[in-house]
């Protein structure tokens, strides 16, 4: 509707987690580093929290976009809504097993079976679980079980738990203390800065087709009143450009004006208040390791943008 009135090859903000469209600030692209990292090094219990919308499960989507290409093998539970044995069979199944029966049992002797067999051959197997704030105690208590299937010298499976601040506090829970025991490594999401959003914005615009004019489709003023009303949530600025480009449209304005993005946000009820994270400290022995593999995952992140093949347009949009 509105794209071609703004030299638009695709939409540019789009709600659902696009990996193409992944904007690498430096807290993303550590946090993305991090967990890379503690997979491939199969480090074991992994957590990764954040903020609604601020990219968890975005930053999962490129995740999974390595590991693939690794062929690192994973199973990935995004509705963690599940009984114990649910969450075992679902894990089994999505890895790609057929055990004999869906006993207990058997699906742990299957799994591990599985596990030491892609050991023996150097490859690693990880269990992503998205929205696991949502785990309950119980729940969480078997996701350290599968922790116990480890040779003398490493983790068979690599656990990486994605959820919003809510699971550190489950975490602390005095009854999953063993768990939090084996957390070795954190990371944590936070809001866009006002220049981050600026970035966000115009490299969304550019990577649409907007080239030259990504730069004046949203006025310095409008950026600013998108970072003020979304607090530099991802997810909410996407929402309020969205919208905003439809409105401006709707007006054949060539420019957003910072009136639309108001319009736009007491449209949608947006609040003025939202808890920031910060992210977690690195430990000093592994900094320089941590370094070095945040440079390949953004050298990753460049490869893959130069080799993308432009998405077919969706019907309507």
């Amino acid at each position: 509707m509105y794209k071609a009135f703004y030299g638009l090859k695709r939409s540019p903000f789009e709600i659902s987690p696009d990996p193409y469209f992944l904007f690498p600030t430096a807290r993303h692209n550590e946090a993305l580093a991090s967990i890379y990292y503690g997979v491939c090094r199969r480090k074991g219990f992994l957590v990764m929290t954040g903020e609604v919308g601020t990219g968890k499960t975005l930053l999962v989507r490129c995740l999974l976009e390595f590991l693939s290409r690794q062929q690192v093998a994973f199973a990935n539970v995004f509705n963690p809504r599940l009984s114990p044995a649910e969450f075992l069979r679902y894990i089994v199944t999505d890895l790609g097993l057929k055990p004999e029966d869906h006993s207990k049992g058997t699906l742990i002797l299957e799994l591990n079976n599985y596990l030491i067999a892609r050991y023996r051959k150097g490859q690693a197997t990880a269990l992503i679980v998205d929205e696991a704030h949502l785990l309950s105690a119980e729940l969480l208590e078997e996701v350290r079980l599968l922790s116990n299937l480890e040779t003398a010298e490493q983790k068979l499976l690599q656990i990486l738990l994605v959820g919003q601040p809510e699971l550190e506090q489950t975490l602390d829970l005095p009854e999953l203390r063993q768990l939090k025991q084996r957390i070795a490594l954190r990371c944590r999401l936070a809001p866009l800065g006002v220049e981050e959003t600026h970035g966000y914005i115009v490299r969304r615009l550019k990577l649409a087709g907007a080239d030259g004019r990504a730069e004046s489709i949203f006025s310095q003023a409008a950026i600013a009143a998108v970072h003020q009303c979304s607090r530099g949530i991802p997810r909410l600025i996407n929402t309020l450009c969205e919208n905003a480009l439809i409105a401006g449209y709707a007006r054949k304005l060539e420019a957003v004006s910072p009136e639309i993005v108001q319009e736009i946000s007491s449209e949608f009820r947006l609040s003025s208040t939202t808890a920031a994270a910060t992210g977690a400290p690195i430990p000093p022995a592994e900094k320089n390791e941590r370094q070095l593999m945040l440079q390949a995952v953004v050298n990753l992140i460049d490869y893959l943008k130069k080799t993308e093949v432009e998405k077919p347009e969706k019907v309507g949009s």
